[in-house]
């Protein structure tokens, strides 16, 4: 089984925190939209020996397209691979962008998911981070979606945002409670080079929210959800009984995934490529027979610490049985050493042989993956 990534590199508007490659200038979208069609027909031996049970479309904005240009990348996908009937496809959605009309269609032609960019229940979050839409838009989008029959719906949110008060986001969070999805995915604030809010913390225009009311928003997101009856199965991700991100599950358990478009990674066990960040770029190297992309060969040293920095982030950890099976035995003494350091401290749990990050880890589960990891030198 395997899924397919599609890139759709378009936004209306730049958010101020984000660094995904994107453009506004929507003069190059029908060569975008040819361009992943010749991409998806030319590359469909990759899986050909492959069911697809996740397609997933993110960006940039896929909403920001029309409907028949978002039925043709189904009808592409479906033409050339072979798709499960019950395959999860999501796409990516800014609320401002939805409507009765057109969520009922989308659900239709067989998106059966949504992933939509919410961010924040306040206004001035809202207009803060640029983003497009009002929060009775969020909320009445959510609503329509329902009404369209979409039973399984997923929102994202940002904490640590600048002068976000614990009880800003307690708000927060309870609004999407009560908006009863299926899923929630919450993110800490990064400031990333290039980006507006980047530019603006180094002019001191915004000022960091401390690490420790980031930490306590952190936990107050874990306690909600868990008394709303959410399953915490990766750092930033929250579902409900039975509703995993199956796409984003196939990257944490190491399952093969084809990318599609500008920017796009691709895996297939053994290597890793991905796509040029240049619409220019990606479109020449298509239109004219040339390289697009780059191919990394995965070491046993890059499969052995994708394995742990994946399973790590998830209520599925690792399995010592499968350090043992599948890498050399420096591998495996090396995890058992770093095993014991943090059982003997408490920051992790282990059952049936399969080490799983616990609470008390959670906060600092980037040092407990980068410990777990092995890096030598090269000779």
């Amino acid at each position: 089984m395997a899924g397919i990534y599609i890139h759709i590199p378009f936004c209306r508007k730049r958010c101020h925190y984000c660094d995904f490659f994107k453009s506004t200038d929507f003069s190059f979208k029908s060569g975008i939209l040819a361009g992943l069609r010749k991409e998806l027909e030319s590359r469909a031996a990759e899986l050909a020996s492959d069911e697809i049970n996740t397609i997933y479309l993110g960006g940039g904005t896929p909403s920001a397209l029309l409907l028949d240009e978002l039925k043709d990348i189904l009808d592409t996908i479906r033409n050339n691979y072979l798709v499960s009937p019950e395959a999860e496809i999501t796409m990516e959605a800014n609320p401002d962008d939805l409507n009765q009309a057109n969520l009922t269609s989308l659900r239709q032609m067989g998106y059966n998911r949504l992933s939509m960019g919410i961010q924040s229940f306040a206004e001035s979050d809202l207009k803060l981070m640029n983003r497009r839409h009002g929060v009775m838009q969020a909320v009445q989008s959510v609503k329509w979606a329902k009404k369209a029959g979409f039973s399984n719906l997923s929102i994202d949110l940002i904490y640590g945002l600048p002068n976000q008060t614990l009880e800003d986001w307690e708000r927060n969070v309870r609004i999407a409670v009560e908006l009863d999805v299926q899923h929630i995915s919450a993110y800490n604030l990064t400031y990333h080079e290039g980006t507006v809010f980047y530019d603006q913390l180094k002019s001191g225009i915004l000022k960091e929210l401390p690490d420790e009311l980031s930490v306590q928003q952190f936990e107050l997101l874990i306690r909600i959800l868990k008394d709303a009856g959410f399953e915490h199965y990766e750092i930033s991700n929250f579902c409900k009984p039975g509703f995993y991100s199956q796409h984003n599950s196939s990257y944490w358990k190491n399952k093969k995934y084809l990318g599609i478009g500008p920017s796009a990674h691709s895996f297939d066990l053994d290597s890793r490529r991905w796509n040029v960040s240049s619409i220019a770029k990606y479109l020449h190297g298509l239109e004219n027979n040339e390289s697009y992309s780059e191919t990394e060969i995965l070491t046993e040293q890059d499969r052995y610490n994708d394995y742990i920095i994946t399973g790590l982030r998830t209520i599925w950890g690792i399995s010592e049985d499968y350090i043992r099976r599948e890498y050399s035995e420096k591998y495996f003494v090396h995890y058992q050493k770093i095993r014991e350091k943090y059982l003997k401290s408490g920051h992790i749990a282990i059952s049936s042989g399969t080490v799983t990050i616990n609470s008390n880890g959670l906060f600092i589960s980037d040092k407990i993956m980068a410990d777990f990891m092995l890096v030598e030198a090269a000779k």
